[in-house]
């Protein structure tokens, strides 16, 4: 006599050496059982390094790696500015916070608050980010109190955007990014706004080719005198509009790689670089383009004039 538990099994349809749709692979009973009794970060190794319970669930690649993701957390780490406190972390919605887990220090104790005080003697926060969030729009908006923020675990794609996720941390000054993935983005606007911080800022790692909207992106980042874009791809971007404006210490801007020819805003994109003395904008397409307005105000004369000479087809109103 077979036991209840094979019974569902078999119900379930676990058949040796056939495929199932991730669907089908997330409601089936077995899993659903293994689930409920072994904690989840070391089931996902037992279904990862297991040959026969991979052939049991019939996983193909593809299907694998998308239900590891229904599993797997983001971790985060920052560090918080000595002597200057508040708002570390900005959730909007309230209903998400139960997918936030937040840690002071090496505490194993969830804290419940989101803004830290004098008498909380914080020195480092961690945060673990459960699948269900896809947005990480305004996550760190207005967090005046972080000093840098490392992605310690970040192996989901299923964040979809990035819109204002740095927006005025002035005081940030290095970003871990090697772990960050942006491969399904489509909106990075005012990213890094004010971040008055960041001196030196290589993410050439980012995988834009979604992204739709790089607006305001790096606006006023004042200090910002290394940036390495050097393999952003572009060609679904639409607005660039002040993606640049008031980047005042940038010496230098390779942006060679950048295909523009569904842009339809670069209004004010470079405006107020008055340090800026190379610009390298290959073979800039403004066919698209519907403001272009101030796009180069402020600028270094010199550069000005050199932009002047080799890109003939620019409006005069790009200059003023």
């Amino acid at each position: 006599m077979e036991s209840d538990d094979e019974m569902k099994g078999k119900s379930s349809g676990l058949n040796l050496g056939k495929t199932r749709s991730i669907e089908s692979i997330k409601s089936d009973y077995f899993l659903e059982k293994v689930y409920s009794r072994i904690p989840k970060n070391k089931c996902l190794g037992i279904v990862r390094f297991s040959k026969k319970m991979q052939k049991r669930l019939g996983l193909t690649i593809k299907d694998y790696k998308e239900y590891s993701e229904t599993l797997t957390p983001i971790w985060i780490e920052l560090t918080p500015v000595t002597g200057k406190y508040g708002q570390f972390i900005n959730i909007e919605n309230d209903e998400e916070k139960q997918y936030y887990h937040i840690y002071f220090n090496d505490s194993q104790e969830e804290v419940k608050k989101y803004e830290i005080k004098e008498e909380d003697k914080v020195k480092i926060i961690k945060i673990v980010i459960d699948p269900p969030i896809k947005s990480f729009k305004s996550l760190f908006l207005w967090c005046e109190c972080i000093k840098d923020v490392s992605f310690k675990k970040f192996n989901r794609t299923n964040i979809d955007n990035m819109s204002n996720l740095f927006f005025k941390c002035s005081s940030l000054k290095d970003f871990n990014y090697s772990r960050f993935n942006t491969e399904n983005v489509t909106d990075m606007e005012y990213m890094f706004y004010r971040c008055d911080s960041l001196e030196t800022l290589d993410i050439q790692s980012f995988d834009t080719r979604n992204v739709e909207n790089m607006s305001y992106m790096f606006f006023g980042c004042a200090s910002l005198k290394d940036l390495n874009l050097s393999n952003f791809i572009t060609d679904k971007v639409k607005d660039m509009g002040y993606m640049f404006n008031a980047c005042s210490s940038l010496n230098e801007l390779n942006l060679a790689n950048f295909n523009t020819s569904n842009v339809t805003d670069t209004g004010f994109m470079f405006a107020g670089c008055s340090s800026l003395k190379k610009l390298n904008i290959g073979n800039l397409n403004t066919a698209n383009v519907t403001n272009i307005s101030s796009m180069f105000k402020e600028c270094n004369e010199e550069l000005t004039n050199e932009i002047k000479e080799k890109y003939k087809d620019i409006k005069d109103e790009a200059y003023v």
